[in-house]
């Protein structure tokens, strides 16, 4: 089976449907260093297929087309079997304290992918956001309307669909991250499969130590371990450790009785003024059993929501990101192999991180968890080939019955 993937990031989301087979067709990203970790990992299988730019552009949606095509002459397929959209989030996310009226200009992203996959024609659509996705407004044409009616309007003809809100942790997730899925099926295999049967099934939730207790501690700020790269102690102001250094976990640096160990600013005067917690969950250390908190994009502060590692004072190392967000060791992050960076002076490790980790960082904190998109690749095909055999058998029962 084939896939599209739409605003797909460095590709994290989609290698669970590499990793069951699937071939890539075509995949766009508008930040060109994230679609070069999709190049390292193969996600398409032409060159064609590595689309970069705003996919709403008009020349941008006709490359989408042409390697479509190209794809389909190369591989002697008629079809399109999955698309997936996963488009920004930014205008949609409770956690975005600066929203203003122009997100919804952003949101209309989803639009656009709704325009591909009415044009394609898809046997399977998968679409995953945050919470509050199918609620937000959207502009549809100089027409402003929830997206879920723009999804009615461009998608509910020719496709049966579900859109159910999940806490991903229940279903294989990692950690705790809470987001709307939507899954089609085209309507002439919706009287045989139901969206419902596609969704990933249920798992027992697993803690933080399960998933991240057997790593080595990191206590020595700058620290790489020197058999992971990615295991590392990401530096930061070397004041700011006091805020966090007898924090116990569960709790935040807001919450130390000295206001000289809660986050702070020093006025000119040498006055202390305490930084405010709009979130109420930034500088806070999380708990060995508890469930892994959700991942967010600036998982590279402590400012952030829920980044102190349970014992070290420190963020969570790459390593312990990838974990949490099941990305499997197979993925890579460079054309260059992790033993080979592994070998590496320090210096050299130190550079090498200096220039990839904000985008390692990112695309992790914007990625859907890889265990998730495998486990609907892996309902889809098999669905699909259940199908494709009934198909069969009533097709030879038929000339049977001619003969």
């Amino acid at each position: 089976m084939n896939f599209i993937s739409l605003f797909s990031g460095a590709g994290v989301g989609c290698y669970g449907f590499k990793q069951e087979g699937y071939a890539g067709i075509a995949t766009s990203e508008l930040i060109e260093r994230r679609l070069e970790v999709q190049r390292v990992n193969k996600t398409v299988q032409f060159e064609k297929g590595y689309i970069l730019g705003d996919i709403s552009e008009p020349e941008k949606k006709q490359e989408l087309y042409e390697a479509i095509e190209y794809y389909k002459q190369q591989r002697e397929t008629e079809d399109v079997d999955v698309v997936l959209f996963t488009p920004p989030c930014q205008g949609m996310s409770v956690a975005n304290h600066k929203k203003s009226d122009g997100t919804i200009e952003q949101n209309s992203l989803v639009v656009e992918a709704l325009e591909i996959v009415a044009k394609i024609k898809p046997k399977f659509f998968v679409s995953e956001n945050v919470r509050a996705y199918m609620n937000t407004r959207c502009i549809d044409h100089d027409e402003p309307k929830r997206i879920k009616e723009a999804f009615a309007d461009w998608l509910g003809a020719d496709y049966v669909y579900e859109s159910k809100i999940l806490n991903l942790k229940e279903f294989g997730a990692n950690s705790s991250r809470t987001r709307t899925i939507v899954i089609g099926v085209r309507n002439d295999l919706a009287a045989h499969i139901d969206p419902n049967d596609l969704y990933p099934s249920n798992e027992a939730e697993k803690t933080l130590h399960d998933i991240i207790g057997h790593l080595p501690r990191l206590t020595n700020m700058g620290e790489i371990h020197e058999n992971d790269i990615y295991h590392n102690f990401k530096k930061y102001r070397e004041d700011m450790r006091d805020w966090i250094r007898d924090v116990k976990p569960g709790f935040s640096a807001f919450d130390n009785e000295d206001p000289k160990k809660r986050p702070h600013t020093v006025t000119k005067t040498g006055e202390i003024k305490i930084n405010v917690n709009k979130n109420g969950d930034k500088y806070t250390r999380q708990r060995w059993d508890k469930v892994a908190p959700c991942i967010h994009t600036r998982n590279d502060i402590l400012a952030s929501q829920n980044t102190v590692h349970p014992e070290d004072d420190r963020v969570f190392s790459i390593r312990e990101l990838m974990l949490m967000m099941n990305i499997p060791e197979t993925f890579k992050w460079s054309d260059i192999d992790e033993e080979t960076l592994n070998s590496l002076p320090l210096e050299e490790k130190e550079a090498y991180l200096k220039k990839h980790e904000i985008n390692i960082r990112q695309s992790i904190g914007e990625a859907v968890p890889t265990i998730i998109m495998r486990k609907i690749a892996k309902n889809i095909k098999d669905a699909n080939d259940e199908f494709e055999r009934s198909r069969a058998k009533k097709l030879h029962k038929e000339i049977q019955l001619t003969t």
